[in-house]
């Protein structure tokens, strides 16, 4: 049972204050992790480039998809131990480590070290992972935060010096998880709160998370873990086609079901988000169509959270946050742990 008037009551929210400060300061935290990495990163200059780039750890897909389609070299994520068999001195290898003691982010830079590769590292100083990537051909940004997004701006900033990418700078992705904290911070109310509408949205049913273009589908597969976390339900993230034949084989919607008598027998249904970063490609806008087809034939209620203004990556960070604090109003509502 989802309690309404949790959203707006002060009482209720405190319980998740520390969580919606955390998740209110991640702009706060890409600009410190940009300030550490800024002398590093005016130091930089452009080299030669690379035959191929090769990105190690987790958040190596990130990386590709904000650069995959405009490097211009061949752009590998590696989220494996070690390196690609053919990864050599004529390649760039990346890795990011938000505590620097990750093993399988010091095998790669061993590795890389061994093989003769350039490096571009950010973690923690005095790290074992610094330690590690310490020597001629490393590039090593002093990580400012734990954060995994504010970790990637000086990242991609120094990439694009190197050549390698679209100009990132850290200001505007700030500024855009700002904008989100303010319009969905707890002392707005729920009918002007993108966060807390959607919370009430798929408050009784089974969220489907789509984004059509590369960065807006990264950050629906991190939307749907963190509803499924709050929830406790199974929560779906994919691509429209696969995701249309569970729209359109939604069970008929019980109008006279009660949810105070039914409880949790009532048979639920799937709910579609849908996070628009403006991407208008092809693609994109034929994948829309065909789950807005779908969750019109399937009764399916459709709930949009947008975010088109501003970088590639601030407009992902947002579609991220706003996700973030709806998972948190979610939980609340649902009296589960934020």
């Amino acid at each position: 049972m989802f309690f309404d008037g949790s959203l707006d009551d002060p009482n209720a929210l405190s319980v998740i204050d520390p969580v919606l400060r955390d998740i209110a300061g991640w702009g706060a935290q890409v600009r410190r992790a940009d300030g550490a990495a800024a002398e590093a990163l005016a130091a930089l200059t452009p080299g030669d480039r690379p035959r191929a780039v090769v990105a190690g750890g987790p958040d190596g897909r990130l990386f590709r998809a904000v650069l995959e389609s405009v490097c211009p070299v061949p752009f590998v994520a590696w989220p494996h131990s070690g390196l690609p068999g053919w990864a050599g001195p004529l390649d760039l290898v990346v890795v990011v480590c938000r505590d620097g003691h990750g093993d399988d982010e010091i095998s790669a830079v061993a590795e890389a070290r061994r093989r003769g590769c350039a490096l571009l590292v950010a973690a923690p100083e005095g790290t074992p992972l610094q330690q590690a990537a310490s020597g001629r051909g490393t590039t090593f940004l002093p990580a400012g935060s734990a954060d995994p997004t504010a970790l990637a701006v000086p990242v991609l900033h120094a990439l694009h010096i190197m050549g390698l990418g679209p100009q990132v700078e850290a200001e505007p992705v700030a500024a855009a998880l700002d904008d989100v904290a303010k319009r969905c911070g707890p002392s707005i109310p729920a009918d002007a709160n993108p966060a807390k509408e959607l919370a009430l949205a798929i408050a009784d049913d089974i969220p489907v998370v789509w984004g059509g273009s590369v960065l807006a589908a990264r950050a629906a597969r991190r939307v749907a873990e963190a509803l499924r976390s709050a929830s406790g339900r199974p929560v779906l993230s994919g691509e429209a086609d696969q995701l249309v034949p569970i729209l359109e084989g939604a069970p008929e919607p019980d109008l006279f079901a009660d949810p105070f008598e039914d409880g949790g027998s009532a048979a639920l249904r799937p709910a579609l988000v849908i996070l628009d970063d403006g991407a208008d490609s092809p693609a994109a806008l034929a994948g829309r169509a065909r789950l807005d087809a779908a969750a019109e034939s399937g009764s399916v209620r459709v709930q949009e959270v947008r975010a088109t203004e501003g970088p590639d990556i601030g407009r992902f960070a947002a579609l991220l946050a706003t996700g973030r604090f709806a998972a948190a109003y979610l939980a609340l509502g649902l009296g589960r742990p934020a």
